[in-house]
């Protein structure tokens, strides 16, 4: 046998393998064509008539019965039933509703005790009463006047009541003329007017150097005293109840100044403790001396260390007017003397009384006062009460302790800086720990955040940037107050509300740093007359109340405290900004939701709305809505 060369052999191995490769894939490539062709035209059929092509191919599948392939899905879950969204429908309410305070009602107060004008404080009805409808403004509504001309000028159509024009003509509260009505500024004990009433006081204490920035006026009456503060850099809150003398609150917002329905009478007024310089009483005819002092105990609970209490009008300077205020001079002296003897129970020092101003001032801390309960055994202090708790919380007859101190000299609870460093000086109650989990860093931050935020809500509402436009504003989740703060150079005033249910109560330092403010509860209606604000501030107050009460009930108390062509800038989680602005598509306000100002890839949205321009019918007409 001849032997091969060498190169011959691998040659050999190289066509053999050649060889294998090709036989192996020719038949894979028929038994792919046929199958392909098979599935193109429909299920694949799979049968011993195969068998031709197992005898060549041994890969072929082996012998089965008929079968089809079928790939089609068997098992079917149910549908989910289709969610189906809930229709709002919030048609306007009567025009009899047109100036309707729901937690005021008139006739829902007659239920209530009459002792101590009990009847009169907050009574807010039940869910199952609360009207599902929109407020509607009277017939011929105009915009008000702007300030500083509001201070003095009001449409009539807006606030139509010619009661106060009649009742206090030779007192100088309010005229009618025309299709406006004018304040001239006066009142019962200012015939002169406010103005120079004020100067009087500020001859007896100083306005003048900021020491003295917030105010509370008890009685306001139309709130010219709180009025021509402003002027002085002076910030007041003005109350007064929805009693006889109608719509003298309303007559105060629709001048552009702060002022709230409220009564002193069983119940805490809604501030926090040490937060007015000054309290001052005009003519308000609460029973000082009566009660056991009780009354004269809150305004001492809300007065801050050598906060001030002015008095004027009976019994003030009796020996003067007891015959034109048609008592008796025992009966006069006789309260005046009682009204004394309670001041100084409260260890406050009487600076001054000229002529028919009487002037307090309320001690800098409480360390003589202590020692002098061996001498005055009422009132008690205090012992487990929170003084800064004053949402439906009864009044008591004890003093509130003020906060401790090591000096004599020292101010219980803090040295408060003067207007207009107040403002953004660390507030005591943050630099002295007070409040849990905010320190100075964190107030300063908050400071500047919301700068920044103020500044990117000028450029998306032009309104609010233009100098005069809002007038009186409300922010419905104050915290630190950061939002006002940010406007203070514009000519308007923020009612600061801290929600009774926010984790931490800070309206004390709201008030520390000289702005003003209130609590509230939103799933109730706020004391004020309907179209009280010209623009709405709302972060994150869906989310707060969020399971706690109907964002629909939130948003009708937003449509009835604000006026017609007013502005609401709202903050929220974007699902929720999108429920709400689902519902202010029924309300008739016009609505759009921007990016966070930082980036849009942040959940939290806002929501720009203003509301239409709509009134009441003319009446005696039975016809729609008046719109522009």
């Amino acid at each position: 046998m001849a032997l091969l060369s060498p190169s011959y052999l691998p040659l050999k191995a190289k066509k053999l393998n050649l060889y294998k490769i090709i036989l192996t894939i020719i038949p894979c490539t028929i038994f792919y064509l046929v199958g392909f062709y098979q599935s193109s035209r429909g299920n694949v059929p799979v049968s011993n008539t195969s068998s031709s092509i197992n005898e060549v191919f041994p890969c072929a599948p082996p012998d089965h019965n008929t079968t089809t392939l079928d790939f089609e899905a068997h098992h079917f879950a149910p549908d989910p039933p289709l969610r189906v969204a809930r229709a709002h429908h919030l048609p306007p309410c009567d025009p009899k509703y047109s100036e309707h305070t729901p937690c005021e009602d008139v006739e829902r107060s007659l239920k209530f005790d009459r002792d101590r004008l009990i009847y009169r404080e907050r009574h807010c009805p039940e869910s199952h009463e609360i009207l599902k409808c929109r407020v509607p403004a009277p017939y011929g509504y105009k915009v008000p006047f702007r300030w500083p001309e509001s201070r003095e000028f009001a449409w009539y159509a807006n606030v139509p009541h010619k009661e106060l024009t009649v009742e206090k003509k030779n007192q100088n509260w309010v005229h009618v003329e025309g299709k406006r009505l004018r304040f001239p500024g006066g009142g019962t004990m200012f015939p002169r007017g406010a103005d120079a009433y004020i100067d009087d006081i500020g001859k007896l204490i100083n306005l003048k150097d900021g020491s003295i920035r917030t105010a509370i006026d008890t009685g306001c009456g139309v709130a010219s005293w709180g009025a021509y503060l402003l002027s002085r850099n002076i910030l007041a809150v003005s109350f007064a109840p929805r009693d006889t003398h109608v719509s003298q609150v309303q007559f105060a917002l629709e001048r552009g100044v702060p002022a709230l329905i409220g009564i002193i009478a069983s119940i805490r007024l809604p501030y926090p403790s040490r937060s007015f310089d000054m309290a001052h009483c005009s003519r308000c005819l609460i029973p000082w001396g009566q009660y056991d002092g009780q009354y004269l105990i809150e305004v001492d609970r809300i007065l801050r260390p050598g906060g001030y209490w002015i008095l004027s009008g009976p019994p003030i300077n009796w020996e003067a007017h007891w015959e034109g205020w048609n008592r008796t001079r025992e009966d006069l002296g006789a309260e005046q003397s009682q009204i004394e003897k309670v001041a100084r129970s409260l260890c406050w020092k009487k600076l001054v009384q000229r002529k028919d101003i009487a002037i307090w001032q309320k001690p800098t801390n409480h360390i003589h006062c202590k020692v002098n309960r061996k001498v005055f055994k009422r009132p008690l202090f205090c012992k487990s009460q929170n003084p800064d708790m004053a949402w439906y919380t009864k009044m008591e007859t004890c003093l509130t302790p003020l906060p401790e101190v090591s000096n004599i000299r020292d101010i219980a609870g803090g040295q408060l800086a003067k207007w207009p460093e107040r403002l953004n000086a660390i507030p005591p109650r943050i630099s002295r720990g007070s409040l849990e989990g905010i320190t100075a860093g964190n107030f300063i931050e908050n400071s500047e955040l919301w700068k920044r935020r103020v500044a990117y809500y000028k450029k998306i509402d032009y309104q609010l940037a233009q100098t005069g436009r809002y007038r009186n504003l409300l922010d419905m989740n104050a915290h630190l107050g950061g939002f006002a703060a940010a406007l203070v150079d514009d000519p308007l005033w923020v009612m600061n509300v801290v929600p009774v249910q926010a984790k931490t109560n800070t309206l004390g330092v709201i008030f520390e740093r000289g702005l003003i403010g209130t609590y509230q509860n939103w799933c109730e209606a706020m004391s004020t007359y309907p179209r009280t604000y010209d623009f709405i501030h709302a972060d994150s107050v869906f989310s707060l109340y969020e399971d706690r009460c109907d964002v629909e009930d939130i948003l009708l108390e937003m449509d009835r405290i604000l006026r017609p062509e007013g502005s609401v800038v709202m903050r929220d989680d974007v699902d929720i900004l999108m429920k709400v602005k689902s519902i202010i598509d029924v309300m008739q306000w016009d609505g759009r939701i921007a990016d966070h100002e930082s980036s849009p890839h942040q959940r939290e949205k806002i929501l720009f709305a203003t509301k239409k321009y709509w009134t009441a019918p003319k009446p005696g007409q039975n016809q729609g809505l008046v719109v522009s």
